[in-house]
Order: structure tokens, then C-alpha cells, then sequence
């Protein structure tokens, strides 16, 4: 199915191939539900759960088999900035999804959709009965409020770059309580993909009925009241912003009162104990090719812990049911293998290939004048690439699992680009030394280099352990490398909440992170390759001014170019014109040399007790591609419950 096909029949082909009446009101009555919901409904807290779905509820291809009710998924999570752990199990659901094997964009919120023949207007029916999680009803007027939201600068001063066109910001309209339009000035060929990521959760998250209460517009007379209950809001901006908060920042997880879409919801706040329970939305608007409403997990708990060893340490013990994240690091595979009988559990691959999993990310908007000069100056960033010894790296951290290689599309992609993946990865302190001369020839006593004022020039690398990618390991190893050659890199160590939190506002030097790109996601999260989007941390300046350039900082002309040439390849009229633009700006930023990538991983891997079913495997990871999160709803206990 191409982006620009008309998909007003995408739900047949799937009921149709399991021998399904096509008539789906007739299935009313054979809708059931989990064995949990059936005493509510008999007490009269709930309707029946014909009277919950939407009239036409999504059936949900099946990964592997039919599957139980049942149980409680176990996982565990960091304290500080793990959101993200949260966001990949629960949190993906949007207006259209990627199928399981991410061939095809299929109907998710929306039951269909239409596109212009310009691919500037996309239409969006929606499911007419589909409800959130408490109860009330979901319609084109929520959508409508977060457009109202996202327009307003005082809630939105900066703007989500896949709602934002060459000529500015999407323009949402109602056409009736079921039907939304979103209309750009110029054409969009990648609007609808990039709605199937992570970041197309936007429009489908804010429930108006409840958020409304927050909003001084809506809500004047009791608004002061709010504010005054709520100890960290000093106005209701604040107060809205703690509410409201997005998705993938901790605050949408600290509000467990926020009705949602989602397959379970939060009980209690991420934070506020050592166990968040996520339990099953009696209202979620999937089923299964039976009838059975998802999901089949009862509930989801993540217990809160203090590093990554501790999670191995509950691998180990039985006390992880599904999880890569944090446990999928190379060092970990020959222990785990070890325990894998102790544990009850067994392996699945992730096809997780970033455009490279540990870059050297400097801040290209520095605040201090003589290291943005620096910095900004690409023979510097080329004799620091030489400097790094990458198979050293791979050898003694990543136990030989990996390559060296700069930031750009992996081997396997269609878009992969030798020059760019291959540039200034020789370990070569020679040549590390010849091209530093040429920017800070000067040293001092101790043999560190002196910067343009006469003074030690030092970078402050940030650092948060991370995703099991070993980063303060590197770090360590970086900072020597780069001593040899005359740098001053100190380390400090931050959690990835506080981290971002400074990069985000460029009050930083460097850091170092994984980042997007190494497959055909690069179409849409190509922000390593240009400072496109909200989590550009090595340019964050001029990714405001590419969104909206009344802010941030305006770029140098070949940085403009490449928003130029990306502009290109998001109106492409079709696929070869697209990949040829997108070839073109992968060249040019290859030219431009904006980060310096360490190492391209092999895929990494999960761990699923035994009795887990319809795991997908290799489970896909690429980019903001939120997986497992879409599957997760149809994950069960074969037996109905955890293993012993």
C-alpha cells in the first residue's frame, strides 16, 4: 500500500482471510472480555463490552496465536529519565501504525484515511463509539484541542517538525464529530509515515473533557484554585504543563488521572513508589480475530531500581517476563545464556540498526563564544575523529560486536552510503594531530591545547548510562584518546532526565548518544543528518529557527541548505524521486560532518520467559519506531499467568 492510496477498505483483507463476518455489528454479541472485567460489569460499574467498543473496533491482525487472559507483565525501570521504558510498552497508539513486520501503514485510531493528489490534505475518519479509558467518548473535537494547544505559544512555543511545512504549521479542521483534516501549504509525502512513529502521538492525547479543567480559557473561574492545590504550578501554564505534559517526557507518566488510549493505564505515577502499575483500559478498542477484546495482560509493573545490574540481577531470578531495554548489551549475552534455565526465559533479536550507537554529539550552539568557534570549525571535529580508536572500543566494551563507522544509513539499507559511513574512522593521531594544529596550535605545560582566548580548552562531556550502551565506559576511553592528542574532555555523569534537560536549552559542551537514520527510517528521523526535530541536542538552536525561523539561532548557509534539500524530499512526488532527493542530502551531509559516530552495533536482543506469547522476532527497533509498545496488547501467558 502506497502513502498515497486511498485506504477506505483496509480493514476487509485481514477479516476476510480469518473468515469473518464483514458485517462487525452482527459480532456484537460475541465480544468478550477479560475474566477481571466480568464482575464489574455484573456489579454495573461498567457496561458490557459490546457497549464499550467502538462500532467498528480493530481487529488485530494476529502475531502468532489466539491468546488467554491473564497475569501481570514484569519489568523494571530506572528512576530520573526512563520514560521511554514506559512510552515502548504502553504508549503507541496513533492515527495510523506500522504493520507487525513494518511493511505497511495500516488504520489504527483512524479507520481510514484519504490524501490529496498533491499529498497536501489528509483526511482522517475516525472510529464513531471509540472511548477513553474512562469512559468518555473520543471524537474529532479532542483533536481540535491539541491543535488548539499546539498553536498556542504560551503551551507550544516550540513546534513538533513533522506538524510543521516549508510554509508553517499544519492547519486542523473539523469536518464533522468523526472526520478531521490536516492541511499543509506544500506537499507532504511523508506526513503519513511519520504519523505511524513515535512522534505521531501528538493529536491523539489530549482528551479535551479532562485537560479543558487546566486551561484558563476554559475553566476561569476555577483555575486559581487548581493552581493553588498544585505546589509546583506557580501559574496555569505551569499547572497545564504538568497536566498535559508530552508523552515522552516523564510528566505524562506522573499524572495518572490522565485518561488515555492506550491498552493499559497508569495507576500510580512514575516516581512516586518503588512499583508502577500499569492496569487494563476497560474501554481499549482492539480485538482479537475471535472477538476477544485486548489486551490479554491484566497488568503491567515495573519495579523501580538503581542501575542496569539490577535488572540483569532480576533477569536472572525470574523477575523479567519481556524486556530488552537495558539488558541487550553485548557483555550481557554469554551471563544471561548462563542463567537462562535459573530465569525460565529465552532470547529474541531485535532488528535495532541506529545510524551509529554511540556518537560524539558536541553542541554547535555553544553559549560560550570561544567553544562554539571551535567547535563550529569542521577540521576540529575531523582531528577528533581520527583521535578515536574505534576497534579498541569494540574490542574492550562491545566484545567485538560492531564496526567503526561515522553516523549515517547502515550496510543493509537501500540508502547506505560508503563515503559517509567511512570518513575519518582510522585511528590515526598523526592525522588527529595535523588537523588540530590547524585550529589550536598552541598547548600549555601539560601538553593540553589552549583555545583562542589563551586558555585550557576543556569540553564538558555529559554522560547518563543508558539503554545498556556502556556510554560512561566509552566516555572514559574517549577522554584518554583525546588527551593523547592534546584535548582536555572531562566526564560528568548526569541521569538522562537532567541530560536532556540541559541540551534541550544548549546549556551544554557534548554528550554522547545513539541516534536514528540506519534504515529506511531516515526519511522521517533523519536528525542526525540535519538538525531536524525537538530532539536535535547537538544543534538545538538551529532546530527551532528550521521550524520556525522567528526563534532560535539561524544556521550557517550549508546547514540551510540541508533544510533546503529536506524540504525536497518530503514533496517528492513518488518513491525513486524521494530516495534520489534523500541520496542527495545524505551526500551533502556527509560534506557538512556534524557528529562523530563511534561504532555501528550489531542488532541487539530481549529476553521473554518461557510461557510469553506472540513475541515478535526479531522484534523491530528503528529510529521513533516505539516497538514493542503496538504488540505488547496482544503479548499473553500461555497458562494465563506468570511462571513460578
Amino acid at each position: 500500500m502506497g502513502y498515497f492510496s486511498r485506504t477506505r477498505s483496509v480493514l476487509a483483507p485481514p477479516i476476510a482471510a480469518l473468515a469473518l463476518s464483514m458485517a462487525l455489528p452482527a459480532w456484537a454479541a460475541d465480544y468478550t472480555q477479560a475474566p477481571v472485567l466480568d464482575e464489574r460489569v455484573a456489579a454495573g460499574e461498567l457496561p458490557p463490552v459490546d457497549e464499550r467498543l467502538p462500532e467498528s473496533p480493530l481487529v488485530f491482525e494476529t502475531v502468532e496465536s489466539i491468546g488467554e487472559y491473564g497475569g501481570t507483565l514484569r519489568r523494571a525501570i530506572l528512576g530520573g529519565g526512563d520514560q521511554h521504558n514506559i512510552v515502548r510498552v504502553i504508549g503507541h497508539e496513533n492515527l495510523v501504525r506500522w504493520s507487525v513486520d513494518w511493511t505497511e501503514i495500516k488504520p489504527n485510531i483512524a479507520e481510514s484515511w484519504d490524501v490529496s493528489e498533491d499529498a497536501t490534505t489528509f483526511t482522517f475518519h475516525l472510529r464513531e463509539g471509540m472511548r477513553w479509558s474512562d469512559g468518555e467518548p473520543f471524537t474529532a473535537d479532542d483533536i481540535m484541542f491539541w491543535y488548539e494547544v499546539f498553536m498556542d505559544e504560551r503551551l507550544t512555543p516550540s513546534k513538533h517538525a513533522i506538524y510543521v511545512g516549508p510554509e508553517g504549521p499544519v492547519k486542523v479542521s473539523k469536518i464533522d464529530d468523526y472526520t478531521v483534516e490536516f492541511k499543509f501549504d506544500e506537499p507532504n509525502g511523508l506526513f503519513i509515515p511519520n504519523l505511524a512513529y513515535g512522534f505521531g502521538y501528538y493529536p491523539v492525547n489530549y482528551p479535551k473533557h479532562y485537560l479543558s479543567q487546566f486551561h484558563a480559557d476554559y475553566n476561569p473561574e476555577g483555575i486559581q484554585a487548581l493552581i493553588d492545590a498544585e505546589p509546583a504550578a506557580d501559574d496555569w501554564v505551569s499547572l497545564f504543563m504538568l497536566k498535559a505534559g508530552a508523552m515522552h517526557t516523564p510528566a505524562f507518566w506522573q499524572n495518572p488521572d490522565r485518561p488515555t488510549l492506550h491498552p493499559w493505564k497508569l495507576k500510580n505515577a512514575y516516581g512516586s513508589s518503588d512499583r508502577l502499575v500499569a492496569e487494563r483500559n476497560p474501554y481499549f478498542w482492539k480485538v482479537d480475530a475471535e472477538g476477544q477484546q485486548l489486551p490479554y495482560f491484566d497488568r503491567i509493573t515495573w519495579d523501580q531500581v538503581e542501575d542496569p545490574e539490577t535488572i540483569l540481577l532480576k533477569a536472572f531470578n525470574g523477575e523479567i517476563d519481556y524486556m530488552n531495554r537495558h539488558l541487550g548489551r553485548p557483555a550481557n549475552r554469554a551471563v544471561l545464556t548462563d542463567n537462562a534455565e535459573r530465569g525460565k526465559y529465552h532470547f529474541f533479536d531485535t532488528n535495532d540498526l541506529p545510524s551509529n550507537g554511540a556518537i560524539l554529539m558536541l553542541n554547535l550552539n555553544n553559549p560560550d563564544p570561544v567553544k562554539n568557534e571551535v567547535v563550529n570549525t569542521k577540521d576540529f571535529r575531523i582531528g577528533l575523529s581520527y583521535a578515536v580508536n574505534r576497534q579498541e572500543i569494540i574490542d574492550l566494551i562491545y566484545l567485538g560486536s560492531g564496526r567503526p563507522a561515522q553516523t549515517a544509513p547502515q550496510p543493509v539499507s537501500p540508502l547506505y552510503n560508503e563515503r559517509m559511513a567511512k570518513q575519518f574512522t582510522e585511528y590515526d593521531p598523526d592525522k588527529a594531530n595535523e588537523y588540530l594544529d590547524k585550529v589550536l596550535p598552541e598547548k600549555d605545560d601539560e601538553g593540553f591545547r589552549l583555545g583562542p582566548d589563551g586558555e585550557r580548552f576543556s569540553l564538558v562531556f555529559m554522560v547518563a548510562d543508558v539503554f545498556g550502551a556502556q556510554f560512561p565506559d566509552v566516555m572514559e576511553l574517549v577522554s584518554i584518546y583525546a588527551a593523547d592528542v592534546g584535548l582536555d574532555f572531562q566526564i560528568r555523569m548526569s541521569d538522562r532526565s537532567r541530560l536532556q534537560e540541559l541540551a534541550s536549552s544548549a546549556q551544554h559542551d557534548a554528550y554522547i548518544w545513539n541516534c536514528a537514520g540506519g534504515q529506511s527510517d531516515a526519511y522521517t528521523s533523519p536528525e542526525c543528518y540535519l538538525p531536524f526535530g525537538s530532539a536535535v541536542y547537538w544543534a538545538p538552536e538551529w532546530a527551532r529557527w528550521g521550524v520556525d525561523h522567528n526563534t532560535g539561532i539561524e544556521p550557517p548557509a550549508n546547514v540551510k541548505t540541508l533544510f533546503d534539500q529536506y524540504d525536497l524530499v518530503k514533496s517528492a512526488p513518488d518513491a525513486d524521486t524521494r530516495k534520489a532527493e534523500m541520496e542527495k542530502l545524505l551526500e551533502m551531509s556527509a560534506d557538512a560532518f556534524l557528529t562523530i559516530g563511534l561504532v555501528q552495533s550489531d542488532p541487539a536482543f530481549g529476553v521473554a520467559r518461557n510461557n510469553v506469547r506472540n513475541v515478535p522476532d526479531p522484534l523491530p527497533i528503528s529510529g521513533q519506531l516505539w516497538y514493542p509498545s503496538p504488540y505488547v496488547s496482544q503479548m499473553y501467558y500461555e497458562g494465563g499467568k506468570e511462571l513460578p
